[in-house]
């Protein structure tokens, strides 16, 4: 049940004085008790309707004005009002709320003043802050780059012990993160600003690396290893990312274009490919080819994350074959590709 017409319409909102209803309402049906107590509920009535069923009670002294399941609005609402004056969403919580990322997640994130002590509780994160961080609207949260560099800050703190898997692993987290918030509308320009403005950031030297691939036309951990692992390691020619074209009567876009030297990458970070991809891009590598004349090549994760060398050695060949003169040299003395 979400806010406006539905919410006003459920059976406990319907019978408030209209003063009464508009606070319900534009609270999501969710209210505190100390609010019915003093709009002349009972606390022995609040208590009847929870136990019976008619009313939730998701935190202690928190009450959703109905029953069966509640949206996720309700959900932070409910844990804005637990948490009490200055709350507000942050991390995964205030980047949903402000379409940056597509997925929740199990938990509401929410902060308040470092001087306020709240009680984490089951499907709620508290975090305190000493910063004075502007947040406002009718659900309060902070700025979307805050609420980002807050996940990244988490993103790139790794264990103690962290191998060089595990590091990997959060340049990926990293990478994902600040694809996604740039995707979602936050601009690279607007994550520095705030992040300049931090006295401590964990992982800041990979944010600013970070923040220089993705203006490159970096737009996922598949791309980033790509560009590293593959490209810049086996000293190989860097690609135009991203590159716009029209090709046959269509817009096309290509992952990785060797401008001059007759040679392309397209990267497919998913599993296999969704029912009818496959179509698309068999005809897309045709048409190139026959518009310009460029071989396409194709990779994906395994590809790039488990065999770069070999896939760096493939992507030699091709551009050795068409206009290349550079020479590729090996990352390690292991890798099989030779100069």
């Amino acid at each position: 049940m979400e806010r406006g017409g539905r919410v006003a319409g459920l059976p406990a909102v319907r019978g408030m004085a209209p003063e009464v209803r508009r606070t319900v309402v534009r609270q999501d049906a969710v209210v505190t008790t100390a609010q019915l107590v003093g709009w002349g509920y009972a606390s022995a009535t609040v208590r009847r309707r929870v136990a019976s069923g008619d009313w939730q009670r998701p935190f202690r002294g928190v009450v959703v004005l109905q029953s069966g399941p509640t949206s996720w609005r309700q959900r932070a609402r409910a844990a804005l009002l637990y948490a009490g004056p200055g709350a507000a969403l942050t991390h995964r919580s205030a980047a949903y709320h402000h379409g940056v990322v597509r997925d929740p997640g199990p938990v509401v994130h929410v902060v308040v003043p470092h001087a306020r002590a709240v009680t984490a509780q089951r499907g709620l994160v508290v975090h305190r802050t000493r910063r004075t961080r502007w947040s406002g609207g009718v659900l309060p949260a902070v700025e979307p780059a805050e609420a980002v560099l807050d996940m990244l800050a988490d993103a790139a703190t790794p264990p103690r012990a962290g191998t060089t898997a595990v590091r990997r692993e959060v340049t990926d987290a990293v990478v994902g993160l600040i694809c996604d918030a740039v995707r979602g509308g936050v601009r690279p320009e607007a994550l520095l600003s705030h992040a300049r403005r931090r006295g401590r950031l964990p992982g800041r030297a990979l944010l600013l690396a970070m923040l220089d691939e993705v203006r490159a036309g970096v737009e996922s951990p598949l791309e980033h290893r790509f560009t590293r692992d593959v490209e810049r390691a086996h000293g190989l020619p860097r690609g135009v990312a991203q590159r716009w074209e029209r090709v046959d009567g269509r817009w096309i876009r290509a992952d990785r274009v060797y401008v001059g030297l007759g040679v392309r990458a397209e990267l497919d970070g998913s599993l296999a490919h969704p029912f009818g991809a496959t179509d698309d891009d068999v005809w897309r590598d045709n048409a190139v080819l026959l518009t310009s004349g460029d071989t396409t090549l194709r990779y994906r994760w395994r590809h790039v994350a488990v065999t770069p060398c070999a896939t760096a050695a493939q992507l030699a060949a091709a551009l050795r074959a068409r206009a290349w003169r550079g020479h590729p040299h090996p990352c390690s003395p292991t890798c099989p590709l030779t100069a």
